[in-house]
C-alpha cells in the first residue's frame, strides 16, 4: 500500500487518497463499535433506543456512563464495552495516523532529487 524506502515520495494526490481511505476506515470502525454498544445497552441493560445511543456514545467517546446500571449483566457489559472502546480508540488513531507517520518517515529517507 505504501511506497518503500528506496522509492520516490508519493505525490500529494496519492497521500490525500490514503488519508481519505484511512479516515473512512476509522469512521467505519467507530460506527461498528457504536452499533455494538447501542445494541448491548438496549438488549442487556434494557435502555430505550435513545438512552442506548447516549450511553454508547458517551462510553465510546471516553466521557463515562450517564444512566445508572441496575443489573449485573448490564454492569459487566458496560465494563467490557468500556475496555473495548479504549482499544477501538487506539486502533482508530493507528489507522488514521499511519499515512502521516509513513510520509514523515519516508521524507527523512529519500534523496532530494526523489522528492516530487
Amino acid at each position: 500500500m505504501f511506497e518503500r524506502k528506496h522509492e520516490k515520495l508519493a505525490p500529494l494526490s496519492v497521500f490525500a487518497r490514503r488519508m481519505a481511505v484511512s479516515v473512512a476506515l476509522g469512521g467505519i470502525l467507530i460506527a461498528v463499535a457504536l452499533l455494538i454498544g447501542i445494541m448491548g445497552y438496549h438488549h442487556i441493560a434494557k435502555f430505550d433506543w435513545i438512552d442506548s445511543v447516549l450511553e454508547a456514545s458517551m462510553i465510546l467517546g471516553g466521557m463515562g456512563p450517564v444512566n445508572p446500571l441496575v443489573t449485573t449483566g448490564a454492569k459487566i457489559f458496560s465494563s467490557c464495552y468500556a475496555l473495548f472502546s479504549g482499544l477501538v480508540f487506539i486502533a482508530v488513531m493507528g489507522i488514521v495516523l499511519a499515512p502521516i507517520t509513513h510520509r514523515m518517515l519516508h521524507i527523512f529517507h529519500v534523496d532530494d532529487e526523489d522528492v516530487g
